[in-house]
């Protein structure tokens, strides 16, 4: 009969070599991306930790580390440069490129915004620009938004030069200031404008698709961007003599201004499914049950039915948002005193508009619907630039389905058009198509994106790293 502490000893002993054992075999034969987790946490720490928002950070100063990085690893003077307007010096911007050993292949773009939402530290629970881990989490201002992206682009450049990497495509990076905080300057449409051959390639990777977890931290569905809603304002303004409140009118410039906005709160916009929103409902479908399921089967296959429509559009604002453009009121300045009619009163209207409708066109609409020749609509901003959803092409979708599907096997990758907006708007205009694609999954709040306490799961961020090394370098190698 075998001692039985012996025996437990001798397994013991087993199970710890067998553990040696595999430890060392999964090093020897890691992928090469799945290396250097604590250089790329330092670089990601540092930029998180140096403050770019517009209030009281520097973008320069982040463009700076990133450039010092990328010396680092091995890259020439020549190959990066800072870009910034004269009279701004805090709104820096990076560009940098890996040249490819095809002259003849069009380049890719790797676009990521440095400057992030201003923060009030007295608001948040931790320091808003200080790294702080904490139960699984990195939280900290610009932790996903989008200093994550920025972070893994530099990290994967220098990785390719130390490995001697020779894409065959030329890689591109464009790190901006001002996405977050265009109205001092849009760091991509600068880059545009005054520089546009660092910017130009045959298509961009940058944020705006993320991936989704369910409420128990399960990967749920893989989302890829390609296009988004213009943003554009409306002034809306209406005018009258005023009076004493204690001898009112029939006419009330507020109330006139009120029932222009119930009018324009009714209207809906005629439903345009896009080909990237039906494959979005095709592949949506198998998340959902019932009704709503057959009809995002039906919107995928090319119905449109009207009841269908509604009955999806009305299941969810973000779904309502992508089958059309909308335009609602956010702001409302009326009255100079309490105790008199207003003599003037202004709205603020925000549309959102689908990829290749016209902004003045849209304007057309607004005063059709809200039907008084007294209220004035004027734009409230220079239309943006006008752009097509990029085309889902094989080139651009197997890459990125095949390695979705090699570190999240089963997730569905569902394309989509973004009811908000980032510089891929402006880029995708200018000839260089932009797709959102990051791989870092997002929980089902948001994660605190522009809000207090913003986070990213570290293992969602690191899983990030590995899919855009690897989506990358095939990109680049094609």
């Amino acid at each position: 009969m075998k001692h039985p502490n012996k025996q437990r000893t001798v397994t013991r002993s087993l199970v710890l070599a067998l553990g040696t054992f595999l430890t060392a075999w999964s090093t020897a034969h890691a992928a090469p991306e799945d290396h250097d987790w604590a250089q790329f946490h330092d670089f990601y720490k540092q930029i998180l930790e140096t403050d770019s928002s517009a209030a009281t950070g520097s973008c320069t100063a982040v463009a700076e580390e990133a450039r010092a990085h990328l010396l680092a690893a091995g890259y020439p003077a020549n190959s990066t440069e800072i870009i910034l307007a004269p009279d701004l010096p805090r709104d820096g911007n990076l560009v940098a490129s890996l040249p490819g050993t095809d002259a003849t292949a069009p380049a890719i773009l790797l676009l990521a915004h440095i400057d992030v939402v201003n923060a009030k530290a007295s608001d948040w629970k931790r320091d808003p620009f200080r790294l702080v881990e904490e139960n699984g989490y990195f939280y900290a201002r610009g932790a996903v938004d989008d200093k994550a992206m920025a972070a893994i682009f530099v990290d994967t450049l220098a990785r390719f030069r130390q490995d001697g990497f020779r894409p065959k495509r030329t890689i591109k990076l464009a790190l901006t200031c001002g996405e977050e905080s265009g109205g001092r300057l849009r760091g991509i449409r600068y880059l545009i404008e005054h520089r546009p051959e660092t910017v130009k390639a045959a298509f961009a990777i940058n944020e705006g698709g993320s991936g989704y977890l369910d409420a128990g931290g399960k990967p749920r569905l893989f989302s890829v961007e390609a296009g988004q809603k213009v943003y554009q304002d409306y002034h809306l303004a209406a005018s009258g003599p005023g009076a004493h409140s204690s001898r009112p009118g029939k006419d009330n410039v507020i109330t006139r201004m009120s029932a222009a906005l119930v009018r324009l709160g009714a209207y809906r916009f005629p439903a345009d499914i896009s080909p990237v929103t039906r494959r979005f409902f095709a592949r949506s479908a198998t998340l959902q049950t019932g009704t709503i399921a057959t009809d995002m089967r039906a919107l995928g296959a090319g119905s449109n039915d009207p009841a269908i429509i509604n009955r999806v559009a009305d299941a969810d604002p973000v779904w309502n948002a992508m089958i059309r453009t909308t335009c609602v009121a956010t702001m409302m300045t009326a009255g100079h005193a309490r105790n008199a009619l207003a003599q003037s009163a202004d709205v603020n209207v925000n549309c959102r508009i689908l990829p290749g409708e016209d902004p003045q066109a849209i304007q057309a609409r607004l005063t059709a619907e809200i039907a008084d020749p007294s209220i004035v609509i004027t734009l409230g901003s220079s239309p943006a630039p006008r752009s097509i959803a990029p085309p889902l092409t094989p080139d651009i979708m197997t890459p990125i389905e095949q390695i979705a599907g090699q570190l999240w096997p089963g997730v569905p990758v569902i394309p989509s058009i973004a009811p908000g907006a980032t510089d891929g708007r402006f880029l995708t205009a200018a000839g260089t198509p932009t797709y959102g694609v990051s791989g870092i999954f997002l929980d089902p709040d948001g994660n605190g994106i522009h809000g207090l306490d913003e986070r990213v799961r570290t293992q969602s961020l690191y899983n990030g790293r590995t899919f855009l090394y690897r989506l990358v370098k095939d990109y680049a190698s094609e």
